[in-house]
Protein backbone atom coordinates (compact mmCIF):
# COMPACT_ATOMS: atom_id res chain seq x y z
CA UNK A 1 0.00 0.00 0.00
CA UNK A 2 0.79 3.81 -0.37
CA UNK A 3 2.88 5.37 2.22
CA UNK A 4 0.35 7.55 3.13
CA UNK A 5 -2.29 5.32 3.85
CA UNK A 6 0.32 3.25 5.63
CA UNK A 7 1.73 6.42 7.53
CA UNK A 8 -2.22 7.45 8.14
CA UNK A 9 -2.83 3.54 9.87
CA UNK A 10 0.08 3.34 12.29
CA UNK A 11 -0.20 6.84 13.75
CA UNK A 12 -3.63 5.59 14.92
CA UNK A 13 -1.66 3.20 17.24
CA UNK A 14 -0.43 3.70 20.66
CA UNK A 15 3.51 3.12 20.38
CA UNK A 16 4.56 0.23 22.34
CA UNK A 17 7.70 0.65 24.45
CA UNK A 18 10.28 -1.91 26.24
CA UNK A 19 13.46 -0.22 27.85
CA UNK A 20 15.29 -2.88 25.83
CA UNK A 21 14.45 -1.98 22.49
CA UNK A 22 16.53 0.36 20.61
CA UNK A 23 15.37 0.65 17.44
CA UNK A 24 11.51 0.44 17.07
CA UNK A 25 8.73 1.63 14.96
CA UNK A 26 8.46 5.44 15.63
CA UNK A 27 11.59 6.09 13.43
CA UNK A 28 10.42 4.74 10.01
CA UNK A 29 13.84 2.25 10.20
CA UNK A 30 14.43 -0.68 8.40
CA UNK A 31 14.76 -3.63 11.12
CA UNK A 32 13.95 -3.43 14.85
CA UNK A 33 16.62 -3.84 17.30
CA UNK A 34 16.30 -5.37 20.82
CA UNK A 35 18.93 -5.50 23.21
CA UNK A 36 19.90 -8.42 24.81
CA UNK A 37 22.62 -7.53 26.68
CA UNK A 38 25.73 -5.22 27.08
CA UNK A 39 27.26 -7.02 23.64
CA UNK A 40 24.22 -8.27 21.62
CA UNK A 41 21.38 -6.96 20.41
CA UNK A 42 18.63 -8.62 17.92
CA UNK A 43 17.79 -7.39 14.77
CA UNK A 44 14.42 -8.57 13.19
CA UNK A 45 12.56 -7.10 9.60
CA UNK A 46 10.04 -9.46 7.41
CA UNK A 47 9.46 -8.25 3.98
CA UNK A 48 7.47 -10.30 1.04
CA UNK A 49 5.71 -9.43 -2.47
CA UNK A 50 4.93 -10.53 -5.56
CA UNK A 51 6.87 -11.95 -8.27
CA UNK A 52 8.89 -9.37 -9.81
CA UNK A 53 10.36 -11.49 -13.03
CA UNK A 54 8.44 -14.82 -14.60
CA UNK A 55 10.99 -17.13 -13.45
CA UNK A 56 11.04 -18.55 -10.06
CA UNK A 57 14.29 -19.74 -9.08
CA UNK A 58 15.15 -16.01 -9.57
CA UNK A 59 11.95 -14.87 -7.79
CA UNK A 60 12.91 -16.91 -4.72
CA UNK A 61 16.65 -15.40 -5.01
CA UNK A 62 15.38 -11.39 -5.48
CA UNK A 63 12.84 -11.93 -2.35
CA UNK A 64 15.18 -13.52 -0.40
CA UNK A 65 18.08 -10.78 -1.16
CA UNK A 66 15.08 -7.97 -0.68
CA UNK A 67 14.70 -9.12 2.99
CA UNK A 68 18.06 -9.53 3.88
CA UNK A 69 18.97 -6.68 3.09
CA UNK A 70 17.28 -4.37 5.74
CA UNK A 71 19.97 -6.50 8.21
CA UNK A 72 22.70 -5.33 6.31
CA UNK A 73 20.98 -1.61 6.30
CA UNK A 74 21.41 -2.14 10.14
CA UNK A 75 24.90 -2.78 10.01
CA UNK A 76 23.76 -6.34 11.18
CA UNK A 77 25.01 -10.16 10.31
CA UNK A 78 22.04 -11.99 9.19
CA UNK A 79 21.56 -15.22 11.09
CA UNK A 80 18.35 -17.21 10.33
CA UNK A 81 15.07 -17.02 8.09
CA UNK A 82 11.74 -17.87 8.22
CA UNK A 83 9.78 -18.62 4.62
CA UNK A 84 6.70 -16.61 4.26
CA UNK A 85 4.44 -18.20 1.45
CA UNK A 86 1.22 -17.52 0.13
CA UNK A 87 0.97 -19.68 -3.47
CA UNK A 88 -2.44 -20.32 -5.57
CA UNK A 89 -1.89 -24.21 -5.44
CA UNK A 90 -4.84 -24.96 -7.62
CA UNK A 91 -3.23 -22.83 -10.27
CA UNK A 92 0.04 -23.21 -10.65
CA UNK A 93 2.22 -26.63 -10.31
CA UNK A 94 4.42 -27.66 -6.89
CA UNK A 95 7.54 -27.26 -9.18
CA UNK A 96 7.13 -23.56 -9.19
CA UNK A 97 6.93 -23.37 -5.64
CA UNK A 98 10.03 -25.78 -5.21
CA UNK A 99 12.02 -23.51 -7.25
CA UNK A 100 11.15 -20.48 -5.52
CA UNK A 101 12.07 -21.89 -2.28
CA UNK A 102 15.42 -23.34 -3.31
CA UNK A 103 15.74 -19.44 -5.15
CA UNK A 104 15.92 -18.31 -1.58
CA UNK A 105 17.74 -21.10 0.26
CA UNK A 106 20.17 -20.78 -1.81
CA UNK A 107 20.74 -16.77 -1.05
CA UNK A 108 20.06 -16.96 2.48
CA UNK A 109 22.64 -19.73 2.15
CA UNK A 110 25.03 -17.51 0.41
CA UNK A 111 24.56 -14.86 3.08
CA UNK A 112 25.84 -17.52 5.72
CA UNK A 113 22.31 -18.06 7.20
CA UNK A 114 19.94 -20.49 7.89
CA UNK A 115 15.95 -21.30 7.25
CA UNK A 116 14.69 -22.63 9.90
CA UNK A 117 11.21 -22.61 9.50
CA UNK A 118 8.70 -20.74 7.72
CA UNK A 119 4.51 -20.59 6.90
CA UNK A 120 2.63 -21.26 3.73
CA UNK A 121 -1.13 -20.60 2.84
CA UNK A 122 -3.17 -20.47 -0.26
CA UNK A 123 -3.65 -17.34 -2.09
CA UNK A 124 -5.17 -16.33 -5.51
CA UNK A 125 -1.33 -14.97 -6.41
CA UNK A 126 2.20 -15.99 -5.28
CA UNK A 127 4.40 -14.24 -3.05
CA UNK A 128 7.22 -15.27 -1.22
CA UNK A 129 9.68 -13.10 1.08
CA UNK A 130 11.49 -13.87 5.07
CA UNK A 131 11.30 -12.98 8.41
CA UNK A 132 14.72 -12.70 9.44
CA UNK A 133 17.02 -12.45 12.41
CA UNK A 134 20.29 -11.04 12.82
CA UNK A 135 22.34 -9.67 15.32
CA UNK A 136 24.64 -6.51 15.92
CA UNK A 137 26.15 -4.69 19.28
CA UNK A 138 24.15 -2.13 20.56
CA UNK A 139 26.49 0.43 20.00
CA UNK A 140 26.73 -0.25 16.70
CA UNK A 141 23.88 0.07 15.12
CA UNK A 142 23.26 1.81 11.61
CA UNK A 143 19.55 4.10 11.78
CA UNK A 144 18.26 7.05 9.45
CA UNK A 145 18.58 9.36 11.91
CA UNK A 146 22.60 10.13 12.51
CA UNK A 147 23.03 11.99 9.31
CA UNK A 148 25.41 15.09 10.19
CA UNK A 149 25.41 18.48 7.89
CA UNK A 150 28.80 18.17 6.10
CA UNK A 151 27.97 14.52 5.78
CA UNK A 152 28.35 12.75 2.05
CA UNK A 153 25.55 10.08 0.89
CA UNK A 154 27.20 7.12 -0.98
CA UNK A 155 24.37 4.79 -2.89
CA UNK A 156 25.90 1.21 -3.25
CA UNK A 157 23.49 0.38 -6.58
CA UNK A 158 22.18 1.69 -9.44
CA UNK A 159 18.52 3.15 -9.72
CA UNK A 160 15.61 2.16 -11.61
CA UNK A 161 14.57 -1.51 -10.75
CA UNK A 162 10.97 -0.89 -10.84
CA UNK A 163 10.94 1.07 -14.64
CA UNK A 164 12.53 -1.84 -16.34
CA UNK A 165 10.42 -4.41 -14.30
CA UNK A 166 7.42 -3.05 -16.18
CA UNK A 167 9.26 -2.69 -19.55
CA UNK A 168 10.14 -6.31 -19.08
CA UNK A 169 6.82 -7.23 -19.51
CA UNK A 170 6.50 -5.45 -22.66
CA UNK A 171 9.90 -7.43 -23.77
CA UNK A 172 11.39 -4.25 -24.51
CA UNK A 173 14.55 -2.83 -23.31
CA UNK A 174 16.33 -6.28 -22.60
CA UNK A 175 19.93 -5.31 -21.69
CA UNK A 176 18.65 -3.15 -18.92
CA UNK A 177 16.23 -5.70 -17.89
CA UNK A 178 19.17 -8.20 -17.53
CA UNK A 179 21.16 -5.85 -15.31
CA UNK A 180 17.95 -5.19 -13.21
CA UNK A 181 17.56 -8.77 -12.91
CA UNK A 182 21.36 -9.16 -11.70
CA UNK A 183 21.23 -5.98 -9.43
CA UNK A 184 18.15 -7.00 -7.69
CA UNK A 185 19.58 -11.01 -6.91
CA UNK A 186 22.94 -9.37 -5.73
CA UNK A 187 23.11 -9.18 -1.79
CA UNK A 188 23.94 -6.13 0.01
CA UNK A 189 26.17 -7.91 2.32
CA UNK A 190 29.59 -7.17 0.90
CA UNK A 191 28.90 -3.34 0.45
CA UNK A 192 27.93 -3.75 4.27
CA UNK A 193 31.05 -4.87 5.07
CA UNK A 194 33.24 -2.54 3.56
CA UNK A 195 30.96 0.45 4.92
CA UNK A 196 31.60 -1.20 8.50
CA UNK A 197 35.05 0.31 7.95
CA UNK A 198 34.14 3.42 7.75
CA UNK A 199 32.25 6.21 10.15
CA UNK A 200 28.80 5.60 8.98
CA UNK A 201 26.56 8.03 10.41
CA UNK A 202 23.59 6.64 9.27
CA UNK A 203 22.01 4.06 6.76
CA UNK A 204 19.26 2.91 5.23
CA UNK A 205 18.28 0.68 2.45
CA UNK A 206 16.93 1.87 -1.41
CA UNK A 207 13.02 -0.09 -1.63
CA UNK A 208 9.08 0.51 -2.01
CA UNK A 209 9.34 3.92 -1.00
CA UNK A 210 12.20 4.77 -3.88
CA UNK A 211 15.08 6.76 -3.86
CA UNK A 212 13.32 10.05 -2.94
CA UNK A 213 11.24 8.34 0.54
CA UNK A 214 14.25 6.81 1.62
CA UNK A 215 16.45 9.97 1.70
CA UNK A 216 13.40 11.89 3.12
CA UNK A 217 13.12 9.32 6.28
CA UNK A 218 16.62 9.58 6.89
CA UNK A 219 16.09 13.34 6.26
CA UNK A 220 13.80 13.55 8.83
CA UNK A 221 14.75 10.81 11.25
CA UNK A 222 18.30 12.87 11.45
CA UNK A 223 16.34 16.49 11.12
CA UNK A 224 18.64 17.75 8.61
CA UNK A 225 18.23 19.23 4.77
CA UNK A 226 19.49 16.91 2.15
CA UNK A 227 20.53 18.26 -1.52
CA UNK A 228 21.36 15.49 -4.32
CA UNK A 229 22.53 15.89 -7.56
CA UNK A 230 20.57 14.22 -10.33
CA UNK A 231 23.86 13.94 -12.34
CA UNK A 232 25.32 12.08 -10.09
CA UNK A 233 22.51 9.18 -9.57
CA UNK A 234 23.68 5.35 -10.71
CA UNK A 235 21.19 4.67 -13.17
CA UNK A 236 20.63 1.17 -14.37
CA UNK A 237 21.25 0.80 -18.43
CA UNK A 238 17.70 1.92 -20.52
CA UNK A 239 16.33 2.94 -17.19
CA UNK A 240 16.41 6.74 -18.34
CA UNK A 241 15.27 5.75 -21.56
CA UNK A 242 12.48 3.54 -20.45
CA UNK A 243 11.29 5.76 -18.34
CA UNK A 244 10.77 8.70 -21.28
CA UNK A 245 8.58 5.44 -22.92
CA UNK A 246 6.17 5.44 -19.74
CA UNK A 247 7.33 2.79 -18.48
CA UNK A 248 6.54 3.73 -14.80
CA UNK A 249 4.78 1.68 -12.07
CA UNK A 250 2.37 2.72 -10.43
CA UNK A 251 4.09 2.77 -7.17
CA UNK A 252 6.38 5.56 -8.41
CA UNK A 253 3.39 7.79 -8.20
CA UNK A 254 2.32 6.84 -4.59
CA UNK A 255 5.06 8.06 -3.91
CA UNK A 256 5.37 11.49 -5.82
CA UNK A 257 2.35 12.20 -4.14
CA UNK A 258 3.16 11.12 0.06
CA UNK A 259 6.69 12.70 -0.89
CA UNK A 260 5.87 16.76 -1.02
CA UNK A 261 8.79 17.99 0.92
CA UNK A 262 11.26 16.87 -1.70
CA UNK A 263 11.70 20.10 -4.94
CA UNK A 264 13.23 19.22 -7.94
CA UNK A 265 14.94 22.38 -9.72
CA UNK A 266 13.65 22.81 -13.06
CA UNK A 267 16.70 21.35 -14.99
CA UNK A 268 15.97 18.28 -13.74
CA UNK A 269 14.55 15.90 -16.46
CA UNK A 270 11.17 14.25 -16.07
CA UNK A 271 12.97 10.53 -16.50
CA UNK A 272 14.71 11.42 -13.67
CA UNK A 273 12.31 12.31 -11.50
CA UNK A 274 10.50 9.21 -12.54
CA UNK A 275 13.39 7.42 -11.89
CA UNK A 276 13.90 9.26 -8.01
CA UNK A 277 10.10 8.06 -7.10
CA UNK A 278 10.53 4.56 -8.46
CA UNK A 279 9.79 2.09 -6.00
CA UNK A 280 12.79 -0.05 -5.75
CA UNK A 281 13.14 -4.04 -5.14
CA UNK A 282 16.39 -5.00 -3.20
CA UNK A 283 18.23 -1.77 -3.95
CA UNK A 284 21.32 -0.19 -3.00
CA UNK A 285 22.28 0.90 0.67
CA UNK A 286 22.76 4.57 1.40
CA UNK A 287 25.55 5.43 3.53
CA UNK A 288 25.60 9.32 5.00
CA UNK A 289 29.27 9.57 5.96
CA UNK A 290 31.89 12.41 7.07
CA UNK A 291 32.90 14.22 3.24
CA UNK A 292 36.67 13.09 4.04
CA UNK A 293 35.79 9.56 3.83
CA UNK A 294 33.23 9.71 1.44
CA UNK A 295 35.70 9.41 -1.75
CA UNK A 296 37.81 6.39 -0.36
CA UNK A 297 34.33 4.70 0.24
CA UNK A 298 33.35 4.41 -2.81
CA UNK A 299 36.72 3.35 -4.10
CA UNK A 300 36.49 0.46 -1.87
CA UNK A 301 33.51 -1.04 -3.03
CA UNK A 302 34.45 -0.08 -6.55
CA UNK A 303 36.88 -2.02 -6.10
CA UNK A 304 35.43 -5.00 -4.28
CA UNK A 305 33.02 -4.94 -7.41
CA UNK A 306 30.03 -2.41 -6.27
CA UNK A 307 30.50 -0.72 -9.41
CA UNK A 308 27.72 1.44 -9.36
CA UNK A 309 28.83 3.22 -5.91
CA UNK A 310 28.36 6.90 -6.10
CA UNK A 311 28.33 10.01 -4.40
CA UNK A 312 25.09 10.99 -4.83
CA UNK A 313 24.64 14.25 -2.64
CA UNK A 314 25.15 15.99 0.71
CA UNK A 315 23.48 17.45 4.31
CA UNK A 316 23.64 20.98 3.77
CA UNK A 317 22.45 21.53 7.17
CA UNK A 318 19.84 20.91 10.15
CA UNK A 319 15.93 20.63 8.67
CA UNK A 320 12.88 19.16 9.49
CA UNK A 321 13.66 16.89 6.46
CA UNK A 322 13.52 18.46 3.39
CA UNK A 323 14.70 16.81 0.40
CA UNK A 324 16.05 19.32 -3.11
CA UNK A 325 17.14 17.83 -6.33
CA UNK A 326 19.28 19.68 -8.65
Amino acid sequence: MGPGDLAGILNQLPVMTNPNVLVGITTSDDAGVYKLNETTALVQTVDFFTPIVDDPYLFGQIAAANSLSDIYAMGATPLTALNLVAFPNCKLPGEALLAILQGGQDKVAEAGAVIIGGHTIDDTEPKYGLAVTGITHPDRIWTNAGAQPGDCLVLTKALGTGILASAARADLFLQGVAAATASMAALNATAAKIAAGFSVHACTDITGFGLIGHVYEMAAGSKVTIRLDSTALPLLPEAAEAAAMGFVPGGAYQNRNYLTAATFAGNVPEPIRDICFDPQTSGGLLLAVPASEAGPLVAALKAAGQVPASIIGEVTGIGEGEVHVR
